[in-house]
């Protein structure tokens, strides 16, 4: 009987000596400082090509970059893919202050490629250029559409915008 109470006793030790020790870590603090600029130049059926560029605008950290000086108060960052381009400014604190954007051959949104065939109709997209500016001072996003238009040997070029008005 004192051996098996004895090898309880060791027993119940050996687990209590394997248990996990819990730490308390330290409070993290998510903030995003971009998220104006994502909503403003986010739409519901935009390219992914142009969506993934924007979120990495967003979520790009100038002060781990090679360029970052505390002694500079904004910053201008260029992003290319082959679909596009996007100049960025930043503050020093990351924040996107304004953006240039312009996009070649996207997939148009549907209200825009609606509003092209109710107008136009026969009437073929050959080429488009998308093009965006976004200001955070000044709380303006535009939005706009060049497209060149071919019916046989005619050829027509117009501009409207991210909901399919003509400019």
């Amino acid at each position: 009987m004192k051996k098996i109470v004895l090898g309880l006793l060791v027993f119940g030790f050996t687990f209590q000596s394997f248990s996990q020790n819990v730490e308390q870590l330290a409070e993290v603090w998510i903030i995003a400082t971009n998220y104006k600029y994502l909503s403003e130049t986010d739409a519901e059926d935009e390219a992914l090509p142009i969506e993934l560029l924007q979120r990495k605008v967003a979520t790009y950290d100038i002060k781990s970059s090679d360029i970052y000086n505390d002694e500079y108060d904004h910053y201008e960052v260029a992003f290319y893919i082959p679909e596009g381009k996007i100049l960025a400014a930043y503050d020093k604190d990351g924040k996107v202050l304004r953006t240039v954007e312009k996009f070649k051959n996207v997939k148009l949104p549907v209200s825009v490629s609606q509003s092209i065939q109710k107008r136009f109709p026969g009437w073929n997209v050959t080429k488009d250029v998308y093009l965006v500016n976004f200001h955070d001072k000044k709380g303006v996003t535009k939005k706009m559409y060049k497209l060149r238009l071919e019916n046989g040997d005619k050829l027509i070029r117009v501009k409207t915008d991210d909901e399919g008005n003509f400019l």
